[in-house]
């Protein structure tokens, strides 16, 4: 196993996130644009999704390279990104990177869904180094995202089926990741008393 370095948290920040707001940027240029490839017109949303493909490649790639680790996060979101950032170039059809959003978060519930089934708490095996808790406030903190991932999911299916490209871009890019940073931080402070001493052994 790849030894785990250091990095600037900072620039571990511009590294996670620089990716997507690339992809807004580079969206607002090009979204009254269309081009043509190979006798076949793409609009400006499908040639900055792919474009964002190799961004975020490269950002992982560097980030890797700097920390010798990606954690499965981030690899099972390059995956999904690569594979519907595909579909959609392929079938030069936008619905496919939309849909993407509306998978990736009905798997995350799904997954936290079905370990909740066997009595586990899936979150826990993922965040359990970084956040120090009971197994009783995993279980809690689990079932709640598990509901919370399923609404992301259909609020998803509801704004890119209803309203502008435009509206779903912007939603996808600040509000859905701002929606559930603020509930995660919600969870944890209102399970506090479920926190663990990283110390103590359970």
């Amino acid at each position: 196993m790849a030894e785990q370095k250091d990095i600037n948290p900072i620039l571990k920040q511009i590294l996670e996130l620089g990716p997507t707001v690339a992809f807004f940027l580079i969206y607002l240029r090009l979204r009254d644009e269309v081009f043509l490839f190979g006798g076949t017109e793409y609009s400006g949303f499908i040639v900055a999704t792919i474009v964002f493909v190799p961004i975020l490649l490269a950002a992982m790639g560097i980030l890797w390279l700097l920390t010798g680790k990606l954690s499965r996060l981030q690899i099972f979101t390059a995956f999904m990104v690569v594979f519907f950032g595909g579909l959609t170039a392929w079938f030069n059809d936008e619905r496919f990177f939309k849909m993407k959003t509306t998978i990736v978060y009905g798997l995350f519930s799904g997954l936290l869904g079905l370990g909740l089934l066997q009595g586990r708490s899936y979150l826990a095996y993922v965040m359990g180094e970084l956040v120090p808790m009971e197994n009783e406030g995993w279980m809690i903190l689990t079932r709640r995202l598990c509901a919370g991932f399923a609404a992301l999911a259909l609020a998803n299916e509801f704004v890119w089926r209803t309203m502008s490209t435009d509206l779903w871009v912007k939603i996808e890019t600040f509000g859905f990741p701002l929606l559930l940073f603020a509930f995660l931080w919600w969870q944890i402070v209102a399970l506090q008393k479920y926190m663990a001493d990283p110390g103590q052994d359970h």
